[in-house]
This record gives C-alpha cells, structure tokens and sequence, in this order.
C-alpha cells in the first residue's frame, strides 16, 4: 500500500490520505513497538545468566570438563537466542559480555578436553564479542586465554605473539591480562630456548617481576576470580611452572609447593598440574624414585572423569623425562603400563580428535 501510493505521487497522481494509507501507517508503527517490546530481554533475566556465567567460573577448577562444557554450552544457547533480536544499547553490551565470557570459557574447557582447534574457535568468537563490548580488559582476557593453547600445543612463539599482543590490549587499565600476560610470556620464553641458558631466565625473571607488580595493583574482586580474574594462587603455580622449564628446580620446587597449600580440598586441575610439575623438579634434581613415586601418586587420585587428554599429555612428558634420564629404570615400566590403560579407559571422540 505505501510503495503504491509513493509510486502514484511521484507520478503525479493526485492521493486522498484515506483511510487504507492511515492504516498502513499506523500497522507499521504498531509493528516497530511489537519489535520493540519483544526483543527487549528483562534485566532479571540478564542479572540470572550473569550469576550463572560467575558460578561456571568457580566450577571450572573443581568440575569435570565435559559436565562443565555441557552446562556452559546450555547457558552460551540462551545467550545467542536473546541476541538475535534487537536489543536496547545498554542490554546488548551486557549479552555481548557474557557471551565473550562464556565463549573464552569454553575454549579453556576444550584445551582441557585436547581439541584445540576447537578452543582456538570458541576463542575467536569470544573476541568478537569483546570486540563489541569496547572493554580492553576483556579483550585482553580473551587474548590472554587463547595464549594458552598454542603454549599447551607446542608453540611457544605464538604463545610469546599473543601474550604481547594481550599485554597491549590491556594497556594502563589494571586488570587480570596485565598479571596474565607477562606470565603465558615467562613460560613461552622458557619453552623456546630451553634450560639454564642465563639471558633467557633474566628475560623470564623480569617478565614474572612485571606480573608481580601487574597482580599487587588488581581489584580484590578480580584477585579472588580464578577464571575471569587471576588469583594468588595462579600466580604461584605459574611462577613455579616457568621456572621448571628454566631448569631452576630448587626455586621452582619451594614455590609450587606454597602454590598447593592456596588450594582448597575439592580443587583438582591446576594441583594436579602442580604435582607434575613438582615430579618434573625431582627429575632435574636427580631423585628419579621420587618424580616417579609424585607422577604415580597423581594419577592414580585422579577420577575417570578427571583425567582431560591435557592432564594425561602431562603424566606422560614426566615418563619421557624419567626415559632420558635414567634409560631403563625399573619403576618406569609400570608407570607407563598404568598411563597406557587408564588412557584406554578414557577415550572419548572428542580426546581423538587432539591429535587428527
């Protein structure tokens, strides 16, 4: 009706404003208030999903991976469907946020899992939506993030590139990618020149002092989140684990041990690390029995559900280390059998597809 009439003034036609053109207009400004009444989502339900988005986080440490996953990629679908219709400035901004959240969640969950390109997907997303919020600390803890997969996945050079660039993101603004970032860089330098080489743990030692500093100048609230934030506890573990791969056992030693006692009883996944890490100390320092008796002990408390592909990659690098410094050690036979078996145990589709 409205193209037609258009059509018959620009003709020239003399239009009467009749009542099908009136109503015409008035069926399309009924239309927009539909529209606008419709998509708006209710602040309740966004303070709800918000809720949910910070209780997955402290579920991250305690919660097995693929229960976890499923309950994030529930939460993730309702979040999408609000966003597929227009939403007010305000409301959209806050959907963007948790959508980056829970997308940067998910991409840890599945390095966890081993399907990293998986996780590099989840993570592209979650930047997107960053992007969209305009918050750099976000966006430099989605960055932060994904500096972690290609540090897990045997590419310590790009794990160096991304935690710059998350250090860049972040800029001034006090937050956790400030403390992160010099961190992922520590152990990405440590990585690619190896042990003991003494420029590269001067490069790596001031890059931990900047994390330091970085994390005494974090809001509490930000210090007491270990999933969006970064808590002391992190800080410990990841000092500790740098400084194992830059071959300083004793010092590595002394703080992965304070890093456990911040841990509480029901906490699995970084203690689990930690306890590699500690028979990776016992390995340089010569206490082969010790690295093997750690290593054992760690896996056997794991339950079936809580053994991702990445922790099990970990068990395993302690076996190769035994392998090449003590070739042939009595014990090392059947740790490796139990590796092997509770490996079978664990198959899944997505832990094969880590390595296609």
């Amino acid at each position: 009706m409205l193209r037609r009439t258009l059509l018959q003034l620009l003709a020239g036609s003399g239009i009467a404003l009749d009542g099908q053109v009136l109503g015409s207009v008035e069926s399309m400004r009924r239309r927009m208030d539909d529209t606008l009444v419709s998509a708006t989502v209710s602040p309740a339900m966004l303070d709800q999903w918000e809720e949910s988005t910070i209780g997955f986080g402290r579920q991250y440490m305690n919660t097995a991976p693929l229960r976890l996953l499923c309950d994030v990629m529930l939460e993730f679908g309702a979040v999408r469907k609000a966003m597929e219709r227009r939403q007010p400035v305000d409301l959209q901004e806050r959907l963007c946020r948790m959508a980056a959240q829970l997308a940067g969640l998910s991409g840890m969950i599945m390095v966890n899992l081993g399907d990293h390109r998986l996780a590099r997907s989840f993570f592209r997303t979650g930047r997107t939506a960053a992007d969209e919020t305009g918050d750099r600390a976000l966006r430099a803890w989605v960055t932060a993030r994904e500096a972690l997969v290609p540090l897990y996945y045997g590419d310590p050079r790009e794990a160096l590139n991304l935690a710059k660039k998350s250090r860049d993101l972040a800029g001034q603004t006090p937050c956790a990618a400030q403390a992160m970032a010099p961190v992922v860089e520590a152990r990405a330098l440590a990585m690619m020149s190896g042990s003991g080489k003494k420029d590269v743990v001067d490069q790596a030692k001031r890059a931990l002092s900047r994390a330091r500093a970085a994390f005494s100048q974090m809001t509490a609230a930000d210090q007491d989140d270990s999933t969006f934030g970064y808590t002391e506890r992190q800080l410990y573990f990841h000092q500790g684990d740098a400084l194992v791969k830059l071959g300083q056992a004793m010092e590595a030693d002394l703080i992965l041990e304070q890093a456990l006692t911040k841990y509480g009883p029901t906490d699995w996944l970084d203690p689990t690390f930690i306890k590699f890490d500690r028979a990776q100390c016992k390995i340089l320092e010569g206490d082969v029995d010790e690295a093997l008796e750690i290593a054992q002990r760690t896996v056997s408390g794991l339950d079936e559900a809580c053994r991702p592909d990445i922790l099990m990659q970990r068990a395993h690098e302690v076996g190769k280390q035994v392998e090449v410094k003590a070739p042939g050690h009595p014990k090392l036979k059947t740790y490796m059998e139990s590796l092997r078996s509770r490996s079978a145990s664990t198959d899944d589709p997505v832990a094969d597809r880590s390595g296609s």
